[in-house]
């Protein structure tokens, strides 16, 4: 959903969706499908101008951190923002804001190095210290034979003891 609603934001920034589609209803908050509140415009409106607008940005961002819809990444970020948001300048809040719009599945496999993250995301500075907290959380508390090597996905299949003095077929 949020990269469909990117794609008709790119469509209408670059002129190629015409009026029709973009026409709001006096009930409606939507440009066409895709909504005024969407987490697109949030990246251009963060204002820390007086303590009210500081307040509305900090609790947007916390609730978003801890209401993704990804249990893992709900207690990693909800947590991490929690803790640092109050010291984040605009600069650090807005590249929290691309860690925010990242999709779950693609975060998660970054985060916990089972995938090398792209540059552009390498490159952020938020994201770069959830990564070391949660690489320092792992290190601390989970023994390395417990976790997949770097690259490789957590969730193995259901016969992953095959050839380790296992059963030859299942996992019994």
């Amino acid at each position: 959903m949020a990269t469909m609603r990117r794609a008709l934001l790119l469509l209408r920034q670059n002129g190629f969706l015409g009026a029709p589609m973009l026409s709001r209803s006096r009930h409606s908050n939507f440009l066409g499908s895709v909504s005024l509140f969407s987490s697109e415009h949030e990246s251009d409106t963060v204002d820390l101008s007086n303590e009210e607008s500081k307040r509305r940005v900090f609790n947007r961002l916390l609730y978003r951190s801890r209401q993704r819809g990804f249990l893992e990444l709900d207690l990693v970020l909800g947590n991490w923002v929690e803790e640092n948001i109050r010291s984040m300048d605009e600069q650090r809040i807005k590249a929290l804001v691309e860690v925010l719009n990242l999709e779950n599945p693609d975060l998660w496999k970054w985060l916990t190095g089972q995938e090398q993250p792209p540059e552009a995301v390498n490159r952020n500075p938020v994201f770069n210290a959830v990564h070391a907290k949660v690489m320092s959380n792992l290190d601390s508390h989970a023994s390395a034979s417990t976790r997949a090597a770097p690259g490789q996905p957590w969730v193995r299949g259901w016969d992953d003891k095959r050839g380790l003095d296992g059963p030859k077929y299942g996992n019994q």
